[in-house]
């Protein structure tokens, strides 16, 4: 990506780097990414879920935190597409698979969020992904089936990767978007939870922190009354 964009904000004079609480109005970005027995989050399963806390250096740029993720059991009477599990090379029954009941999955994903929350001074995490509203359709769905009752996620609010990607380089699939942002994109790991939400994660931190680097943050920009754009 050039500098010589049409028109941006002039950069502020040494801002201050905010809190992660702060920065995203109390919420916690936690990029999530699902693999799945079809398209469905209503009648397919839920097959493997990874999820990536966002973290703040010392620098005050974002990073990703430390990752999480299970392999789910169908639930029963779940539907799975032949397609999708071809595209994703997940064998549901496979004996060493170690995957977990929603229930237990989704606490094992939720406890390590909910405590990330907490070290941030967080009221409450966001989901973060590529095509974010599907990853938000499978969790809820889970969510729903167990009856659970300390899902930390906002229920609809997300920060989609699409649109900021879009944004930042021109490019909404995941793949051409990562290459765009100079990062590596390693196509025999796709399709892997735990791999897609790693490279979401650092393409969502590389186009904060270029926006960082440009604009400051809000609370900068907020009281820079003054501040020019450069035409």
């Amino acid at each position: 990506m050039h500098d010589s964009s049409p028109a941006i904000l002039a950069p502020m004079s040494a801002p201050t780097s905010p809190s992660l609480s702060q920065r995203f109005r109390g919420f916690l970005p936690v990029v999530v990414d699902v693999e799945c027995g079809g398209f469905n989050a209503e009648t397919d399963a839920l097959l493997e879920i990874a999820a990536v806390p966002i973290d703040l250096a010392e620098d005050g740029q974002v990073v990703r935190g430390k990752t999480v993720s299970t392999h789910v059991v169908p639930f029963p009477g779940a539907n799975l597409e032949k397609k999708a599990l071809e595209i994703t090379g997940i064998d549901p029954f496979h004996p060493l698979r170690a995957a977990r009941e929603e229930r237990a999955a989704l606490n094992h994903i939720f406890d390590p969020v909910r405590q990330a929350m907490k070290a941030h001074a967080c009221q409450r995490a966001i989901l973060v992904g590529h095509n974010a509203a599907f990853d938000l359709s499978f969790v809820n769905a889970a969510v729903r089936r167990v009856q659970h009752k300390r899902c930390p996620f906002h229920p609809f609010s997300t920060l989609d990767t699409v649109s900021l990607a879009a944004l930042a380089y021109g490019q909404t699939v995941l793949a051409k978007a990562v290459r765009a942002a100079g990062l590596q994109w390693d196509s025999q790991e796709a399709h892997s939870a735990v791999y897609d939400a790693e490279v979401t994660a650092d393409l969502f931190c590389l186009i904060i922190n270029r926006w960082h680097q440009l604009a400051g943050w809000p609370g900068a920009l907020e009281n820079a009354a003054d501040a020019s754009i450069i035409a």
